[in-house]
C-alpha cells in the first residue's frame, strides 16, 4: 500500500512538471492550431489526474486523524484561486 502512495506521489510530481513545461510552451511557441488543442486537451486531462490524486491524499489524511483520538479533524476547503 506504502509503494502505490509514494507511485502517486512521483506520478504526480511528474505530471505537474509535465504540465509546467506544456503550459510554457503554449504560451511561448506559435504551433499550429491543431498541434495547440492537443497540448491544450493534454493539459486538462494532467490536471484532472492531478486533482484526482489530491482529492485521495486530502481523504486519506482526513480519515487517519480521524483514527487518531485526540486530533481534532476540519473539512478541507481547497484555495478556489489557485485552480
Amino acid at each position: 500500500m506504502a509503494a502505490k502512495k509514494e507511485a502517486d506521489v512521483i506520478g504526480l510530481e511528474k505530471s505537474l512538471e509535465e504540465l509546467e513545461t506544456l503550459v510554457e510552451r503554449l504560451e511561448n511557441d506559435e504551433m499550429p492550431l491543431a498541434e495547440a488543442l492537443k497540448e491544450f486537451e493534454r493539459g486538462v486531462k494532467l490536471t484532472r489526474q492531478c486533482q484526482t490524486t489530491l482529492k485521495q491524499a486530502e481523504q486519506t489524511v482526513e480519515i487517519l486523524l480521524k483514527k487518531t483520538d485526540d486530533a481534532e479533524t476540519e473539512p478541507f476547503e481547497a484555495d478556489e484561486d489557485r485552480s
